[in-house]
């Protein structure tokens, strides 16, 4: 296993992926709050910003991991987590488009 200074790359990994988290629950509840109170041409906006960072946040992670890991071997692969990352990273995306287009209907 990697020394101290190898896994400074893992923490950040893991940091970002709480805070993917974190941002995406929090445009969740965001969502819900909006839905009731604000007039309909202002809904969604700020939900979609905080699904915006959350993708964002899911890309610097899978960044991250990607260029860190597999550095000293020569063969190796991701597994399924890795993949989920990336396909996270597309849903969120998504989602944050489609909140941006519900705030104009």
């Amino acid at each position: 296993m990697c020394g101290a200074g190898g896994s400074d790359y893992l923490q950040a990994v893991q940091a970002t992926t709480v805070l993917a988290c974190i941002f995406s629950i929090i445009g969740l509840f965001v969502f819900l709050a909006q839905l009731f109170t604000l007039p309909k041409g202002q809904r969604f906006t700020i939900s979609g910003i905080f699904q915006i960072l959350a993708c964002l946040f899911i890309m610097i992670a899978a960044s991250i991991y990607t260029d860190r890991f597999h550095v000293s071997e020569r063969v190796g692969n991701y597994g399924h987590s890795y993949i989920l990352a990336w396909i996270a990273f597309g849903l969120t995306f998504i989602s944050s488009i489609v909140y941006f287009v519900l705030r104009k209907k």
